[in-house]
């Protein structure tokens, strides 16, 4: 399952340029995510509800084409790579304008690794087998083809 999420830029986030500051592609995926999460039924606060949370692991971002202040992009992502300790989302900004994304190019690509742990002594825990719903959903979503 793939989701499209629509990203409005805001002046704070750009540099003296006017241009994206790079370190915010990284929110925009985080954002995604997070919506992503909660279109599979299951919102990142249920995770931390059950004293769960969710660190990444590894990040990374390819950039491209600049995005400026006042440009409306589409971070879609989908899940990539799973095991039962940890997921991988892949990310990929898109003009916001673009009707066809399948045929478009990205201005970034991205793509991160999470894990879960158990807030109150930072142990990591299976996801599978501490919320097996989750990794249910995870495992239906899966894409690993997406690049």
């Amino acid at each position: 399952m793939r989701l499209n999420v629509p990203i409005s830029v805001r002046y704070g986030e750009t540099d003296m340029m006017g241009v994206v500051y790079h370190a915010n592609y990284i929110l925009y995926f985080e954002d995604a995510r997070e919506k992503y999460l909660a279109e599979l039924g299951f919102p990142y606060a249920d995770l931390e509800a059950r004293g769960l949370i969710s660190p990444v692991l590894h990040v990374e971002c390819d950039y491209g084409e600049s995005v400026r202040y006042g440009d409306k992009v589409v971070v879609q992502l989908a899940v990539t790579a799973l095991k039962p300790t940890k997921v991988q989302f892949r990310y990929k900004v898109f003009d916001g304008e673009e009707i066809d994304l399948d045929e478009a190019k990205p201005f970034a690509t991205g793509m991160s690794e999470h894990c879960l742990i158990r807030r109150d002594d930072f142990k990591p825990v299976s996801i599978k087998k501490a919320v097996p719903e989750l990794y249910e959903r995870y495992t239906a979503a899966l894409e690993p083809d997406y690049q």
